[in-house]
């Protein structure tokens, strides 16, 4: 019996230690532009619980990915401006260990770049950064911290980037130029250049990778490009200029952050309609989708929060306070 009854606590102690190992692990981080930091949200209790500076004067980060593990965030230094204006030029990504929530090394790209998207391709390993000055995007080996390779962008302004799920094509906005490229990350080079509009912003792939989404930034539309042919295939109007976007794991859904109405458009997939709209804060940015597909996050940049969206009911669960002009998003796991 006493045997009985300790293999049943062991089991127990087990299994809590999974459960309590699984939510300390899972951590929403935020850059925040206007603070020059990095916040860690616990997504269990939606409250912001860290913050860590990025303790580079006069530049900082807009964008964040995690390490596979999800010790590590890759937060590239961009510069102390906006794409296509001028300013200094940020030359740099930092490392930041998010257990001991300290910078421990740099990655130098030896010159400005203006680093801005970073990537984890989970098929390759791969880190990629989209460095917009050299008209590349950046390939950086996670684990040794070393730069291995460049692709090619044949643009100007190359700003987000998109990958594949099957880690073989990459996807860039072009801002200024208002294009897309396509690249071949397993060959490295670039296979085309799509006309979109007098300048997009952001982008996405559909959970099938059959199509690619960007916001027209002269008309309120979203761009819907075919994988297949390279080309858009059809014009979603929107309530205003679209910004952000996130496709649901399930195919069904787009989400497309609307700064200038403080909203998020629901575009249905099947129809490539308007399907509704939701109210969040200020001026929102990015959306992440988390990896279960229960919540969508919105970083709201005029407000400092990020919004939490119940995706089944389609209603914000939380707003979660962070810190100025709330941007990049990332999941660690």
């Amino acid at each position: 019996m006493r045997t009985l009854v300790f293999q049943h606590l062991s089991l127990l102690s087990l299994v809590l230690v999974s459960i309590c190992g699984t939510l300390a692990a899972q951590t929403l981080l935020v850059v925040n532009q206007g603070d020059a930091n990095l916040s860690l949200v616990d997504p269990a209790s939606a409250k912001q619980v860290a913050t860590v500076a990025d303790n580079t004067p006069g530049v900082h980060g807009h964008e964040v990915a995690a390490s596979a593990d999800g010790r590590i965030a890759f937060v590239p230094i961009y510069g102390s401006t906006g794409v296509g204006k001028p300013g200094i030029d940020g030359h740099e990504m930092l490392v930041i260990d998010l257990p001991s929530r300290a910078i421990v090394g740099h990655i130098d790209f030896g010159h400005g770049v203006r680093p801005h998207f970073p990537l984890l391709d989970p098929v390759s390993g791969m880190l990629y950064v989209t460095t917009e000055l050299d008209q590349t995007v950046t390939v950086v080996d996670p684990n040794t911290r070393k730069i291995v390779g460049t692709v090619p962008t044949g643009a100007e302004q190359s700003h987000m980037l998109a990958i594949s799920h099957d880690g073989k094509r990459g996807y860039t906005a072009n801002v200024g130029p208002g294009t897309v490229s396509v690249l071949d990350l397993e060959k490295r080079k670039t296979i085309t250049v799509i006309p979109v509009s007098g300048e997009v912003q952001r982008i996405a792939v559909s959970a099938d990778d059959k199509l690619v989404f960007t916001s027209d930034q002269t008309k309120p539309q979203l761009a819907v490009i075919d994988a297949a042919t390279n080309r858009v295939k059809a014009w979603v109007p929107l309530p205003g200029l679209g910004y952000g976007t996130a496709a649901t794991p399930d195919g069904r859904w787009l989400l497309v952050a609307i700064p200038s109405t403080n909203q998020v458009a629901v575009v249905d997939l099947g129809t490539m309609h308007l399907a509704r709209r939701i109210d969040v804060a200020q001026a929102p940015q990015e959306i992440l989708i988390r990896p279960d597909g229960k919540i969508a996050y919105v970083s709201c940049a005029g407000s400092g929060q990020v919004a939490a969206i119940d995706l089944a009911e389609w209603k914000v669960q939380h707003e979660i306070d962070t810190g100025k002009f709330a941007d990049g998003l990332a999941w660690a796991k």
